[in-house]
């Protein structure tokens, strides 16, 4: 113990797990070499301990590859047991990956027409010399988090980044005064766990070009930062550089959420490779059907970890102290974590033991674990996933709910009041607040939210899957024309409704999360599935930043704002009194008391009063939403006494009066303030 390979006083450990094998051994590599300079051969009972098989190695120079050959049972439709012997298995426990230090290299020999495309990869030995210089999480409170999804590559691999390493932990790095400017407090990265992104054999379509995975959402080693994004990863300095990144993140004060993919694993389905798991032990680490011994595809990728398995657990366990004990992250994002909910049938689980075991785990009490709360596998449980607050969640409940009424559809207000007071619904339950639901418009998974206003249909051609991939359930409005237009009117109703859909998202109780590029108006032209787009659809086009620079400058004086005024980041739900009614909140629609739940209603407003704040009172502040396609007006309620309204958001004033500083609003003495279509006005007392 522990598992992996473990540098000690007189040597190196390797230790793997395998059930199942009949016999297992080591093979070292030079490092120029894909012939084993050794093969050690783990016999009983010396080298197995249960089902633990180890040895120490000693006198190695420290720059040997290792990997693993495992003999034993194939009869995949019988005991469902994947034994290869001539394969050369990768340690699950791996913490860096040889080869693969160059983006999207192939096969020098041209590329095997097999998902098992690129390099053949070795795991490498992690010697451990790094200087944090005293880093320490940085523990943020939830209540004062403003998440920034992001994916590390895309980011920066536009030539318009102006970045000395482009699309590589180190270019990140150099954004992040920019990133601190903007004001989020956490950057959560798509996967960072080391993935092949020549896995995807199709082309585009309409240009012949190679598509490759940009997104990571297929791991091959959990515990391996991935080379190709490292801006020199020889000799395993991927390790190196991606401490670099966390600690430079935290001298910024910002935090580092990870997006791990413990769902399914790079092997696919049964015509997939034999890469790891598969070839370790087939039945412990997947879902397979009792009887026919096929795969079960929760995840719709192939296959599904079989999470609830002691052995699995303890794997998932021991990867997450690893990436917060060894490299410092602040949290984690769980892709499809429903699957952590089912059973090694795929029945689902009441009481979860690896979302428990997650929430109460002594090491990772102090990390952020959001759940993306549903899977392929048609499970949904948002507002459901964990009775323990600990848990947050991706809230799609508010994604819906909030589009649909920027959308203009109908018996949309009674849902919006909902989730602008923190999703009440489905949080307020015992030790649960709006701080568990992580808000959100858009994400990687989807339209931008440029596109998001600008296209009702997606436009997926290019994934070279005849726009079948992607969801068809976007709730989105064109603004009247589909895809770019030079209408001025059009425009001017797009931007507006960005501005909007922005506004209520970090005006709401609860934690935001916006996809890096929406502050400046990145477009995907309609793609909203660009995961294999590792090209200029996928990738942040900076050259957005100037020329839409008055957003820009919108969603940092947003963001500054939320963070200014306490009465937006409440830790509980706000309290009714007897008769039902509320004295914090108080909701109308054009009528000043009068509130109006009907169908066909378009228009919400709410008076939140500071004073009920703690620990410090804040201002008073009236909010109004509107809609419908004309303008409204909205009766305003009485400031208190000493007082008066100013407005200093308006989301269809033309820059920079969309948003002020607060003794600049304009001061309203009149009864009522009036609200463009589509539009939001705040004002502060």
């Amino acid at each position: 113990m522990p598992l992996g390979a473990n540098v000690a006083e007189d040597g190196v450990n390797f230790s793997i797990f395998s059930r199942h094998a009949k016999s297992v051994s080591l093979l070292l590599f030079h490092p120029d070499n894909n012939e084993p300079k050794a093969v050690i051969k783990l016999d009983k009972p010396e080298n197995r301990t249960g089902d633990i098989w180890h040895v120490l190695v000693e006198g190695l120079a420290g720059d040997e590859l290792y990997g693993y050959q495992v003999d034993g049972p194939n009869d995949v439709q019988q005991s469902g047991h994947y034994f290869s012997s001539d394969k050369v298995l990768l340690d699950p426990y791996a913490r860096a990956l040889s080869d693969g230090e160059s983006w999207g290299l192939e096969e020098p020999n041209g590329c095997c027409p097999l998902p098992a495309a690129s390099w053949v990869r070795r795991c490498r030995i992690v010697w451990d010399d790094f200087d944090w210089e005293g880093d320490r999480p940085l523990q943020i409170p939830m209540q004062d988090t403003i998440i920034y999804e992001l994916n590390v590559r895309g980011y920066t691999k536009h030539t318009s980044s102006g970045v000395k390493h482009p699309g590589t932990y180190a270019g990140l790095v150099e954004k992040i005064p920019y990133i601190k400017k903007l004001g989020v407090t956490a950057v959560e990265l798509l996967p960072v766990a080391e993935f092949n992104e020549n896995e995807i054999i199709r082309r585009n379509p309409i240009t012949g070009e190679r598509l490759r995975n940009l997104w990571g959402y297929s791991t091959m080693a959990f515990f391996a930062p991935k080379a190709g994004y490292a801006a020199d990863a020889h000799n395993g300095n991927q390790v190196r550089e991606f401490k670099e990144l966390v600690k430079a993140f935290h001298k910024a004060g910002i935090e580092v959420i990870l997006d791990v993919v413990f769902n399914h694993t790079a092997e696919g389905g049964a015509d997939g490779p034999v890469l790891s798991f598969r070839g370790l032990d087939n039945t412990i680490y997947y879902m397979l059907d009792p009887e026919t011994r096929d795969y079960m595809n929760f995840s719709g990728c192939g296959n599904t970890m079989n999470c609830n398995h002691p052995v699995v657990r303890r794997f998932i366990i021991d990867c997450l102290h690893y990436w917060v004990t060894e490299m410092h992250v602040d949290g984690f994002r769980f892709d499809l974590a429903s699957i952590m909910g089912r059973d090694t049938e795929g029945q689902v689980l009441a009481d979860p033991p690896m979302v428990d075991q997650i929430a109460e785990d002594p090491l990772l009490a102090d990390t952020k674990i959001i759940a993306e709360a549903w899977d392929a596998g048609h499970l949904y449980q948002v507002g459901m996933f964990s009775g323990s607050p600990r848990w947050a969640e991706w809230n799609g409940h508010f994604r819906d709910d909030v589009r649909g009424f920027l959308c203009g559809k109908e018996d949309m207000v009674r849902r919006l009041a909902t989730r602008l007071a923190g999703s009440s619904d489905l949080y307020q339950r015992s030790n649960l607040s709006p701080l568990n639901s992580i808000n959100f418009v858009t994400s990687h998974d989807g339209f931008t939210l440029c596109d998001l206003v600008s296209y009702h249909k997606k436009r997926n051609r290019a994934n070279g899957e005849d726009n079948r991939d992607g969801s068809n359930y976007e709730i989105s409005w064109n603004s009247g024309v589909e895809g770019e237009t030079r209408s001025t009117r059009i425009k001017g109703l797009r931007n507006r409704r960005v501005r909007s859909f922005a506004a209520i998202l970090f005006l709401s109780q609860g934690v935001p999360m916006m996809l890096a590029g929406d502050e400046f108006g990145r477009s995907q032209k309609g793609n909203n599935n660009t995961y294999c787009q590792d090209n200029v659809i996928g990738w942040i086009d900076w050259g957005l930043a100037k020329k839409n620079r008055s957003l820009l400058r919108f969603f940092t004086k947003l963001i500054a704002f939320r963070k200014a005024h306490a009465a937006f980041r409440r830790t509980t739900f706000f309290v009714p009194t007897e008769d039902g009614e509320n004295d914090e909140i108080r909701w109308q629609s054009l009528k000043m008391n009068k509130q109006d739940w009907s169908t066909s209603c378009k228009a919400l407003a709410f008076f939140l009063d500071g004073s009920a704040v703690s620990p410090e009172p804040d201002n008073d502040f009236f909010v109004a939403i509107n809609s419908h396609k004309k303008p409204k007006a909205f009766d305003l309620p009485k400031p208190k006494q000493g007082c008066q309204w100013r407005i200093v958001i308006d989301t269809a004033a033309p820059s920079p009066h969309d948003i002020v500083p607060e003794d600049q609003g304009v001061v309203v003495d009149t009864k009522t303030v009036a609200v463009a279509s589509m539009a939001v006005v705040v004002l502060v007392a």
